[in-house]
């Protein structure tokens, strides 16, 4: 996924780090970039809450970088 790449690299991380980071394969995190799998939804809200985005700009919905208010856990 080209968002996801992008974003990785604005922070100059590799994908391994990133694969790390969520305790993932680092060739699975390189298909998810390349859209090669779908992305799990655990996965996609975690990656939307570590890149300060918001989930529908990971998945090219909107162009808006930044991410909607957060609603607070209970």
């Amino acid at each position: 996924m080209n968002r996801l790449r992008d974003l990785r690299e604005d922070r100059d991380l590799t994908q391994k780090e990133i694969a790390n980071q969520f305790n993932i394969d680092q060739s699975n995190y390189s298909k998810l970039e390349l859209e090669k799998i779908e992305i799990p939804i655990k996965l996609l809200k975690k990656l939307s809450i570590f890149y300060n985005t918001s989930t529908d700009y990971i998945l090219g919905l909107t162009n808006e970088i930044k991410p909607y208010p957060r609603i607070e856990d209970k």
